[in-house]
């Protein structure tokens, strides 16, 4: 046994001029192999395009001429401040923000609610239900849905004539456009669904319990228990909510081709920057108007966060 002990001793313990790794460090260079293959696609396909761009952006590139490109400092970005296309994109991009950024979070949280309802039947079928049309490419779902508000033969305004209703241009019309791209856009509203679905299943039963016993009603107890206890659940939509839609792009292209019509109402910052950059080639002033949108998200995401600060409820934590 002496032996053997003695072996084992001998094939486990370093050896001279080793030095055997600390148990956490063993376990941060394993962290570090297994999210490896991450950090290479994080610096090559994101950082490196966006280092790129930054660069492109105080340059003259043209994608028909890579030759003569030349620097031209902040001449992009003083443009930026001075094009009324590009004024005119975000706010086309403000406007539908301010409509369908609310009603996507009432109706994916009105969807959630009815959705955890215990006394609803078969809600796992509903659930998925709700959620397959996400699964459904962008450019297949918007053909489909431009055809259910032609105006000529489309469905919503056949059922709206039937019922005596007027029947109004959705897609050509600059009043009608930020509607429909809404009512397009609760198609896909499974995932901020799921989401709310997950935070409602969060929040103690015993709380509502409590509540009945001291009369409270439905109105009541969402508005005090439900809602304070999944607000950082809805604060994770609502930013989500907010970058896809500064990124709003498929839906816009594949109904103008590009266009923005009707009267560039739906010449949207992300259409825009794909019509200097890939129709006009003049990608230098496209990666300007990147930045521009990237600077303008994040101020809206900090200023979010900011204003959330004391309204958002996190357990343990303070409000």
């Amino acid at each position: 046994m002496t032996g053997i002990a003695r072996a084992q001793r001998s094939t486990t313990a370093p050896g001279p001029g080793r030095r055997s790794l600390r148990p956490s460090v063993r376990e941060a260079l394993w962290g570090f192999v297994f999210i490896g293959p991450w950090l290479i696609g994080l610096v090559l396909l994101t950082a490196g395009p966006m280092v790129a761009s930054l660069v492109l952006s105080l340059t003259n590139f043209d994608l028909l001429h890579p030759e003569s490109i030349r620097f031209v400092g902040l001449d992009n970005y003083i443009r930026l401040a001075t094009d009324p296309t590009v004024t005119e994109s975000f706010l086309a991009t403000f406007k539908f923000a301010l409509i369908s950024i609310p009603v996507t979070m009432l109706a994916s949280l009105g969807f959630a609610l009815l959705l955890n309802s215990p006394r609803l039947y078969f809600k796992g079928p509903l659930r998925t239900l709700v959620y397959l049309p996400i699964m459904i490419p962008l450019v297949a779902s918007t053909l489909v849905w431009l055809g259910f508000f032609n105006t000529e033969t489309g469905w919503m305004n056949t059922i709206l004539k039937a019922i005596g209703l007027p029947q109004p241009d959705w897609i050509n019309s600059e009043v009608w456009i930020y509607p429909t791209l809404t009512i397009m856009g609760l198609w896909a509203i499974g995932n901020f669904m799921l989401i709310n679905i997950a935070g409602l299943q969060g929040v103690p039963t015993e709380l509502y319990e409590a509540a009945r016993i001291d009369g409270a009603g439905a109105w009541t107890t969402l508005r005090r228990i439900t809602i304070p206890l999944i607000s950082p659940v809805l604060l994770y939509n609502l930013v989500i909510c907010l970058i896809g839609t500064f990124q709003y792009f498929t839906q816009a292209f594949t109904m103008t081709n590009g266009n923005g019509d009707p009267n560039n109402a739906t010449l949207f910052v992300n259409l825009l920057l794909y019509r200097e950059g890939f129709v006009f080639n003049h990608m230098g002033f496209a990666s300007a108007i990147a930045w521009l949108l990237f600077v303008v998200v994040l101020v809206l995401t900090l200023a979010l966060f900011g204003f959330s600060r004391r309204r958002v409820y996190y357990a343990g934590g303070e409000r």
